[in-house]
């Protein structure tokens, strides 16, 4: 082993890594005055049932195969120790952090200090950085970890926050780009390495004793990742547990792990500290050459090669014979025996949970609300387009008719119900756009943190809804107030209140209508095609401008009562087509038996599309805004059924 003379328990030079052979009892009197926290893996197995053919085929849709995911992992590690798990990583990773509760089959325990944990426990023993960082890109680095912790820990004073936050930023070296946007891939912001360190900090808000990290070097440079997997090690020294998996390490990393661990289709090959990693294999045969990657060479001396069908025999019976050596190896026999004396000794701590002082309900949703306005009032493009998109809409109305008219033969009635199409068709979509661009980042942020335990998403949803309103009510009144007295339309100004107050309700219902369907949905593009097809049914049946809803078939008059479009259009209606009185070309004989010249007054057009609307309007209006906290407490809902199937 003399190419690697950092591995020698008597080198001085590197981090002492064979720890991890030593079993509780054998720290000293150092362990003895403060036992050590440790977590144990015993015999844990998983499988997924899977379809064998397609669903539309009747012959193998319905038939099922097991699939061995995980098989017989037993690990053991203790505070202070860093971990590195090859191959087969993220499944278990998210077997030992119980995020796999929910589908497959998974037997086996997790102990924490010789107590198995119940399944309301894992997501307060364990920190979770996943292998994406996701954060809102117009926060700074600062903002974000303030929020965080604010989230997490009940009230106290603002110093109190700002020494939490500071105290981790600088533990993590991001006090100089603290006050620096976090940004995304489109603009610019902090790097990807100190994206990743934010990522680490956030989990550190709420003093985690056992952290877990998957694929944290991924997407990294070579001197960024050895940064990261350097910090984390120190990190472990701290009286923390540290697992991470990693693909492809480089050489230089291995004195930094106390234990390496290598599955290969879900079945443990090895476990230990590299010095006993280096003996095993030779003990078997497989000595690592001098000057190569141990990472690499036992990844490759432990996988299965597809490539012909006598190499995949050949390199299965190796990985066999593995195994079985390291099943009957003192090593593996040292993991069960360390788990199962901490099952019996009384000294050691009580489970170590997070930092469990977390505010009411009420405080989150206000936190969430704070951080999601400041993340959209710092985006000068979504601020824009919440506020203009309804005006360039009107604009483009107003170039087209310039001023609506009451001549008969000039079109007064056909252009008001254009008008009034155009408008209740076009805020909905709008307000759908909206939703569309900016709430999907925010759905991403609350899986991941609610899975963390920060909140629920339905909070977030509804931080959301909560900030949309004041934008939105200025979106439509900017509209209203350049379309409705530029057009010519009933000129009141009770009317034109009316008549705003009538267009920000479906601009709402849009907006409300897709988050309920981004719960349901994933993909927003797919979202966006609901919502519109949705839009454009409810305007076909529920307007009565295209046909009148007297002559519909029963089923679609019966539909038309649970679209908005059809309340929406009777006020809008009502609202200007009310108390007005047409002319229609001279008074001459000839014209009074015109087509056109049948309607003299807006009355009988009212009663004509929408018979009984004039008596309805107040009505029209409770039933219309009703439909906005029908949304919302639908996509309370369909979020909280979205928490159940996230954690499948």
């Amino acid at each position: 082993m003399s190419e690697f003379p950092f591995l020698t328990p008597e080198g001085d030079s590197g981090p002492q890594v064979n720890r991890g052979s030593q079993g509780p009892l054998e720290e000293g009197p150092a362990a003895a005055s403060e036992p050590r926290n440790s977590l144990g893996v015993l015999h844990v197995s998983y499988s997924i049932s899977n379809r064998v053919g397609p669903w539309w085929n009747f012959t193998s849709g319905w038939q099922r195969w097991n699939r061995q995911i995980l098989k017989d992992v037993s690990l053991y590690i203790e505070s202070g120790q860093i971990m590195c798990i090859l191959s087969g990583k993220t499944t278990l990773l998210d077997a030992i952090s119980g995020r796999l509760r929910l589908t497959g089959t998974l037997l086996g325990d997790v102990c924490v200090n010789g107590r198995s944990l119940r399944q309301d426990q894992f997501q307060d023993c364990f920190s979770y950085v996943q292998q994406s960082d996701t954060f809102l890109s117009s926060l700074t680095v600062r903002e974000t970890l303030h929020y965080t912790a604010m989230l997490a820990i009940r009230s106290g004073s603002g110093d109190f926050f700002h020494r939490k936050v500071e105290a981790v930023m600088a533990e993590l070296s991001l006090s100089h780009v603290a006050d620096r946007l976090i940004g995304n891939y489109n603009f610019g912001g902090i790097s990807s390495g100190e994206r990743r360190r934010v990522s680490i900090a956030a989990q550190l808000l709420q003093d985690p004793k056992i952290m877990m990290f998957d694929e944290p070097t991924t997407g990294l440079d070579c001197l960024t990742a050895n940064q990261i997997v350097i910090l984390l090690a120190e990190l472990a020294r701290r009286d923390r547990i540290v697992i991470l998996t990693i693909h492809q390490p480089r050489s230089e990393l291995f004195q930094h792990f106390d234990k390496i661990a290598i599955l290969t289709y879900g079945e443990l090959v090895f476990c230990g500290t590299p010095v006993e990693m280096l003996d095993f294999f030779n003990g078997c045969g497989y000595p690592c050459p001098e000057h190569s990657n141990p990472f690499d060479f036992y990844m490759d001396l432990t996988s299965v090669d597809t490539q012909s069908k006598e190499r995949e025999i050949e390199t299965y019976k190796r990985v066999q014979m593995l195994e079985s050596a390291y099943k009957e190896s003192d090593i593996y026999r040292k993991t069960l025996e360390n788990i199962e004396r901490t099952k019996h000794l009384k000294t050691l701590p009580m489970i170590p949970f997070k930092t469990k002082d977390p505010p009411g309900a009420l405080s989150k949703l206000w936190v969430l609300l704070r951080r999601v306005t400041r993340n959209l009032l710092r985006n000068k493009q979504a601020v824009i387009m919440r506020l203009v998109q309804n005006l360039i809409m009107g604009l483009f109305l107003i170039f087209f008719l310039l001023r609506v008219q009451n001549e008969m033969l000039k079109g007064a009635v056909q252009d008001r119900v254009g008008l009034l199409y155009q408008f209740l068709g076009a805020t909905p979509y709008t307000g759908m756009l909206n939703a569309v661009t900016l709430f999907p980042v925010l759905r991403t942020v609350s899986d991941q943190e609610s899975q963390d335990g920060l909140y629920q998403k339905w909070q977030m949803l509804l931080a959301y809804v909560l900030h949309v309103l004041p934008f939105s009510i200025m979106a439509t009144l900017l509209f209203s107030s350049v379309s409705y007295w530029t057009l010519g339309l009933y000129p009141e100004v009770a009317r034109f209140g009316y008549f705003s107050a009538a267009l920000l309700a479906p601009h709402l219902i849009g907006e409300f209508l897709t988050l309920v369907v981004l719960g349901m949905i994933q993909n927003p593009n797919i979202a966006n095609s609901v919502v519109a097809l949705l839009s454009i049914a409810g305007v076909l049946v529920g307007s009565g401008f295209l046909r009148n809803t007297e002559e519909m078939p029963i089923p679609f008059k019966i539909f038309s009562y649970f679209t908005f479009q059809k309340f929406c259009s009777e006020i809008l209606v009502v609202n200007e087509f009310y108390g007005l009185n047409f002319t229609c070309g001279s008074l001459n004989a000839s014209m009074m038996y015109h087509p056109l010249c049948t309607i003299t007054q807006g009355i009988q057009f009212i009663e004509r599309t929408c018979p009984g609307a004039t008596a309805r309007f107040t009505k029209n209006f409770v039933i219309l805004y009703s439909f906005i906290p029908v949304l919302v407490i639908l996509g309370i809902i369909v979020f909280k059924i979205r928490d159940y199937f996230i954690s499948r």
